[in-house]
């Protein structure tokens, strides 16, 4: 009887921390919830207007008579509705984010959570940027295209509910596509690959590069060069910033049974950061190569 009541006590423990961590999670995302239903209540009330703004690159380049139109009864309501909701979710991202961080911070090493918060924000700012660069570069561009290889008699005349799905992919599309950097420095940071292997492989991350920029923009070489050519140049960025940070996470981090830096002997000359932080590497690429077997005599 004694080890039954001791082996229920011990599952009780178990799931009353698992029940805790489920509350947390439900009372987060309620949070997450509720910013964005105070935000969608707001940009409601100036749908019709953000609409406006959103579809102004398209309508710049409208020939002389012609119009948006919408070919549903309801579109006129919903179509701008669906924007503002959507827009409610990229304005209160930062706080969705910031859900996500408290839920998951306790959990992580301090030299973790110093690096995720900074990752966190710069994740959140590249993404409004993509955005950014997406209606401010590639929509005037993309659309003046567009209308000047319009055959001979045919009217542009764009739905609006179908305008608004085209340019929340291309949002999206380019908001990602920004992310480069994150990624880079996430692959190089957690040792699955090392800047000088990126280095080498250069040429193979340019063609992809294009390869994404067809596959996530119109088959127009306008867009598809606009992605890619950005993605390249985050890409380097992603580079120069990895080795930053490798350079703190040797300061921070033991390496096998040595520690590489501690309070007492500090890597203070950026000399001495450079060659740890190209041992760091070295140790590295000798880990990742699979075990040779033997030449046979």
């Amino acid at each position: 009887m004694a080890k039954q009541a001791k082996k229920t006590d011990d599952i009780t423990a178990s799931e009353q921390p698992l029940l805790a961590h489920l509350f947390e999670m439900r009372d987060r995302v309620l949070r997450a919830v509720v910013a964005v239903l105070v935000v969608f209540l707001v940009a409601f009330y100036f749908a019709n207007d953000i609409y406006y703004i959103v579809a102004t690159p398209l309508m710049e380049h409208l020939p002389e008579g012609s119009s948006m139109i919408s070919t549903k009864p309801a579109g006129t309501f919903f179509t701008p509705m669906k924007l503002a909701l959507m827009m409610s979710v990229f304005v209160a991202m930062p706080f969705i984010l910031y859900q996500l961080w408290a839920f998951v911070a306790p959990g992580l090493y301090a030299h973790e959570r110093r690096l995720v918060m900074p990752l966190v924000i710069s994740s959140t700012l590249l993404f409004y940027a993509g955005m950014a660069f997406a209606y401010y570069v590639v929509f005037p561009l993309m659309f003046a295209f567009f209308i000047a290889v319009t055959p001979e008699g045919v009217s542009v005349m764009t739905d609006i509910g179908e305008y608004l799905d085209f340019i929340l992919k291309i949002f999206f599309a380019f908001g990602v596509a920004f992310e480069v950097p994150i990624a880079t420095i996430l692959l190089i940071y957690t040792g699955a690959t090392t800047p000088e292997s990126l280095s080498k492989k250069r040429p193979y991350i340019i063609v992809g590069a294009f390869v994404i920029g067809m596959l996530l923009t119109p088959p127009d070489i306008i867009s598809q060069t606009l992605l890619a050519l950005p993605m390249w140049v985050l890409f380097e960025l992603g580079l120069i910033a990895s080795r930053y940070f490798l350079r703190l996470k040797v300061k921070q981090e033991p390496t096998g049974s040595e520690v590489v830096s501690s309070p007492e002997q500090p890597l203070d000359s950026e000399a001495e950061m450079d060659a740890e932080l190209d041992r760091y590497e070295a140790e590295q690429r000798a880990a990742s190569k699979p075990a040779q077997e033997p030449e046979n005599k």
